[in-house]
């Protein structure tokens, strides 16, 4: 169907240092209710993050974000949040946390391809 459909995505982040709320921009969620649409888009720059603390475990967090991946994916290994609708789980993943693997705020806009969308959030906000 054409046209402007809405959509909400969230700014996925590291927090090195939660005590110290810096951060460093690393993925992007995006979901559409009416695009039956729910993805994410990530990027570790790893040299940058070690420049906010040489203590973070760069393997743990690909794991952390790849459980992210998995669980808005509904994949077999997702776990009981994977086996929830697509609103559910990206309510689930854009929840407010005080953990290392943070989002934003959810905000919300229209796009004609969510894909799209993702994609240009992603560079907007990631790279």
């Amino acid at each position: 169907m054409p046209g402007k459909h809405l959509f909400e995505y969230a700014v996925i982040r590291i927090v090195p240092r939660v005590e110290r709320e810096e951060f460093i921009n690393v993925g992007v969620i995006l979901y559409s209710q009416s695009q039956k649409f729910l993805q994410m888009m990530y990027n570790v720059n790893a040299q940058k993050l070690l420049h906010f603390s040489d203590q973070l475990d760069i393997p743990e967090i690909i794991d952390h974000l790849k459980a992210y991946e998995r669980v808005c994916n509904a994949t077999d290994d997702s776990g009981p949040i994977g086996k929830l609708d697509p609103a559910s789980r990206f309510r689930w993943l854009t929840a407010t946390r005080s953990t290392i693997v943070q989002s934003s705020k959810v905000h919300s806009g229209f796009c004609e391809d969510p894909l799209k969308a993702l994609g240009e959030l992603f560079a907007q906000f990631v790279l």
